[in-house]
């Protein structure tokens, strides 16, 4: 539609569109401790679906827009609020409910999400070309209502974190008490060096975790596939996401969900500099576009495996009774970091405004930022590995599965 005269997107370029994907993802996130502190006044079944509702609203505001603008409110403010405010439920409240087998738990949970980009990058495609964009969006904020009002039945706070909760309640001295003020976290825990180690890892990662997910589409198409195949890209990836969180969560829970978490992000760092930025700089078309293949694979399936062994990390090494307040303002964190990462990536692809004028080596410099981003999150996150070695007398001890 860039490259189409008179529609809400001419002229613009793959970065400005990014932006509203930026803005979305990272408002999913950034809202989290109000979203936790909402969650416990209320209820989780209330924030989820009072999510669907915002969700669903924002996709069908979004269908009557009419500049570019008015999609980075509905599907870039609204949408990341409405995202935070169910996803944050899920992602707070699961985690309490499993112990031995969290980490393939949270891996089949999550996994949802790389089920759904499979699912709905092909459904879109194919609904936006025999419906136009404008009534898929409709059709979708429909559904999307529809699918999260009923996973809202299924959000609970797990029975020892409840009986916390409803003693925090009671001792409020007013309603509005439990809206206004969010969890902090405890300045004991906040003032440990494995808070701030799980802080530099979450931040160099989500800085780095949707860029390429953001533009595989576009880069795509630069590597002369069409649209539909830039989707199908997508939901590749998607695929692989789904698998590689089951699969991973299921190891994690034998190897240890450190030493996986250590390792996944690990080799989400290589897949970037051993695939994608070849790629970019090859000569030969074919060649570029099986290292892209081989990189939306890898990506799809180590990138992804952070998000699912985030949560039960912080279980790990901070407790169930810190667990929510340090969830939130971590992912808060990363909401943060996407913020800026994202948009800098975006900044970073030269010679052209338009999709079609782009070449692949215009991704170079993006492709660089992702690798190094990677690789300083799993600086990160050995750092954090160490961290839990160090028990409560300050002496180090290797435990090989944590």
């Amino acid at each position: 539609m860039l490259r189409q005269p008179g529609t809400p997107f001419t002229g613009a370029s793959p970065a400005q569109i990014d932006l509203i994907g930026t803005i979305s993802i990272s408002l999913m996130t950034i809202g989290a401790p109000f979203v936790v502190a909402w969650a416990k006044r209320f209820s989780p079944r209330a924030v989820s679906f009072a999510g669907g509702l915002v969700f669903g609203l924002a996709l069908i505001l979004a269908s009557f827009g009419t500049t570019l603008w008015h999609f980075e409110v509905t599907q870039g403010v609204l949408l990341g609020i409405g995202t935070c405010l169910s996803y944050m439920v899920a992602v707070t409240t699961a985690p309490t409910w499993f112990t031995n087998h969290r980490g393939l738990a949270m891996g089949i949970i999550l996994s949802g999400t790389g089920v759904g980009g499979l699912v709905w990058a092909p459904a879109l495609d194919a609904c936006i070309n025999s419906l136009g964009f404008r009534n898929t969006l409709r059709l979708t904020g429909g559904i999307s209502f529809a699918l999260v009002s009923l996973a809202s039945a299924a959000m609970a706070w797990e029975p020892a974190s409840k009986a916390r909760i409803d003693t925090e309640n009671a001792a409020r001295t007013s309603r509005a008490d439990g809206i206004l003020n969010v969890p902090l976290v405890d300045i004991r825990v906040a003032k440990t060096r494995k808070f701030l180690a799980q802080a530099v890892g979450a931040i160099f990662q989500s800085a780095a975790y949707y860029t390429p997910v953001f533009f595989f589409a576009s880069y795509a198409q630069t590597l002369g596939y069409s649209g539909t195949a830039g989707a199908n890209f997508i939901a590749l990836s998607n695929a692989c996401n789904a698998i590689g969180k089951i699969v991973i969560g299921h190891a994690a829970d034998r190897m240890g969900r450190l030493n996986t978490l250590f390792l996944t992000t690990l080799l989400s760092a290589i897949s970037a500099i051993a695939f994608w930025l070849p790629s970019t700089i090859g000569n030969s078309t074919s060649t570029s576009q099986g290292l892209f293949i081989t990189f939306t694979i890898t990506y799809g399936i180590f990138a992804s495996a952070y998000v699912s062994l985030f949560p039960t990390s912080l279980v790990e090494i901070f407790g169930v009774q810190n667990f929510a307040s340090v969830n939130g303002v971590l992912y808060m964190v990363r909401g943060m970091a996407t913020m800026v990462g994202t948009p800098v990536g975006g900044v970073l692809i030269r010679s052209g405004s338009m999709t079609s004028s782009l070449k692949p080596k215009a991704f170079e410099n993006m492709s660089l930022l992702v690798s190094a981003l990677l690789f300083a999150a799993t600086a990160g996150v050995l750092w954090v590995r160490l961290e839990a070695m160090v028990g409560p007398t300050g002496i180090a001890r290797w435990k090989w599965k944590q």
